[in-house]
């Protein structure tokens, strides 16, 4: 029996590119992580006050 010539429209994946894939996933989740780190120490340094301590505003 002939086997039929791959589906053009679907590419070959290999071992290495499942890896890869993985690791892609991997720095994702640690960037976005770093971002959400630096967004709620801002939150928590400024903590929801409307105007900076010294800057001469009403409280």
């Amino acid at each position: 029996m002939e086997m039929a010539a791959p589906d053009p429209r679907k590419p070959y994946i290999t071992e290495r590119h499942i890896q890869q894939r993985g690791k892609n996933r991997v720095v994702l989740g640690v960037i976005i992580g770093i971002c959400l780190l630096f967004f709620v120490i801002t939150i928590v340094k400024f903590g929801g006050a409307g105007v900076l301590p010294g800057a001469g505003g009403m409280k």
